[in-house]
C-alpha cells in the first residue's frame, strides 16, 4: 500500500503526538479500505504502475516539478499510469516532462498568500483538506520541516502518493483523515492551513475550535474561504446548491468571520487576501475532463452562479492562539 512508516517514527519522537502515532495505522487501515471504496484497488493499480524514475532535478520554490532524463516509453508509461487517476483538481505538477494542467491553478492561491503568512521555515504545518497536497509541497520548498495533510477522498491520497513517488522521499505525509478523527486539543503544529473547507463544514464554530485546538500556543491559522460582500452579520445559507455544491452551509462576509474567529478564542485576526474566483483560476482541462467554474455561473450574468446567487469570492484570513 502506502509507507507511513518515517511518519509513524517522526510522531513517536515527539511527545505531544506520540499516542496519535498509535491511533494512526487503524485509521488509516479504514480510510484506504478497498471494502468501502470500491475504486480504490485500481488507483492503487495504477499508483504501482507508475516507473521507477530516480528525481535528477526537483524544484519546490517556485513551482511542482521534478526532471530526469527519461526515454519516451517510460515517459509513456507514466502518463498513461497519472492518466488513470484523473480527475486532477490541485496543481499544476510538471513532472520528468508532463505537465498536470489541472482544475484549479493552486499556485495562483499560493503565490496570493504566501508572503502574509508567518513565515514557514523549520515550522510543522498541518494542512486540513489538503487535496492531492500541492500547497504542502509548497509549503516544503518555502522552508516547511514537515508537512502533514488530511483528505479523507482516498482518490486524492493515491494521487500524492503517485506525486511522491515521483519526487522522493520528502518530509510531507496524506492522510485519508477528516479533522474530526484527530485528537483532541493536539496543541502542536506550528501552522495550520484550511482553504476550502469552511464553507463545507455544518458548524462553522466547531471547525474553527477544532483548528485552534491543533495549534500550539503562539501557533498560527491560515483559513482560506468562500465569502460574500456585506457587513458584520451577515451570512448566505443556501437554500440548496450553491455554484452545483450540494455541500455548501455558510458564507460569512469578512467582518463577520473575523468576528467568529474571535469569539473562539482567536487573537489579532485579519483578512490578507480577497479575490474572485475566475474561470482562467478553475476550469476544464485535459486532466480534469468534467464541468467546472464556467458552467456553474450565470450564463447571462457571470457575475452570479447558476441559482442566482452572488458569484463565489475567496479570502484569506489568518490569526494566531494566544499564548
Amino acid at each position: 500500500m502506502i509507507d507511513y512508516q518515517p511518519l509513524y517514527d517522526f510522531l513517536r519522537d515527539n511527545p505531544k503526538l506520540a499516542d496519535w502515532a498509535d491511533q494512526l495505522p487503524m485509521e488509516i487501515a479504514r480510510g484506504l479500505s478497498t471494502t468501502r471504496y470500491g475504486d480504490l484497488p485500481d488507483w492503487l493499480d495504477a499508483l504501482h504502475a507508475l516507473p521507477d524514475i530516480a528525481p535528477e532535478r526537483l524544484e519546490l520554490g517556485t513551482e511542482v516539478r521534478v526532471d530526469s532524463d527519461i526515454d519516451e516509453p517510460t515517459c509513456a508509461r507514466l502518463k498513461a499510469a497519472l492518466e488513470r487517476l484523473i480527475p486532477w483538481r490541485k496543481g499544476p505538477y510538471y513532472l520528468h516532462g508532463i505537465h498536470i494542467d489541472t482544475e484549479w491553478r493552486s499556485d495562483w492561491k499560493w503565490e496570493r498568500l504566501r508572503d502574509a503568512i508567518a513565515p514557514l521555515h523549520r515550522r510543522l504545518v498541518l494542512d486540513v483538506g489538503c487535496g492531492n497536497g500541492y500547497h504542502g509541497w509548497r509549503m516544503l520548498g518555502d522552508g516547511a520541516a514537515r508537512v502533514v495533510g488530511i483528505d479523507p477522498s482516498p482518490r486524492f491520497v493515491v494521487q500524492f502518493a503517485a506525486i511522491k513517488k515521483m519526487l522522493g522521499e520528502q518530509p510531507i505525509d496524506v492522510l485519508p483523515l477528516g479533522i474530526e478523527q484527530l485528537p483532541a486539543e493536539l496543541k502542536a503544529f506550528d501552522t495550520t492551513f484550511s482553504m476550502g473547507v469552511f464553507y463545507h463544514r455544518r458548524s462553522p464554530m466547531d471547525h474553527l475550535r477544532e483548528l485552534k485546538d491543533t495549534l500550539r500556543p503562539g501557533g498560527q491559522l491560515v483559513l482560506e474561504t468562500l465569502i460574500i460582500e456585506g457587513e458584520d452579520g451577515q451570512v448566505l445559507v443556501p437554500s440548496g446548491r450553491y455554484a452545483m455544491m450540494n455541500n455548501v452551509w455558510f458564507l460569512p462576509s469578512a467582518p463577520t468571520l473575523l468576528g467568529w474567529m474571535r469569539k473562539c478564542g482567536l487573537v489579532n485576526p485579519r483578512g490578507v487576501d480577497i479575490c474572485p474566483t475566475t474561470i482562467e483560476e478553475q476550469r476544464t482541462t485535459d486532466w480534469m475532463r468534467y464541468h467546472s467554474l464556467a458552467n456553474f455561473l450565470d450564463p447571462s450574468d457571470p457575475g452570479k452562479t447558476i441559482e442566482g446567487y452572488p458569484g463565489p469570492i475567496r479570502a484569506v484570513f489568518v490569526a494566531e492562539v494566544p499564548y
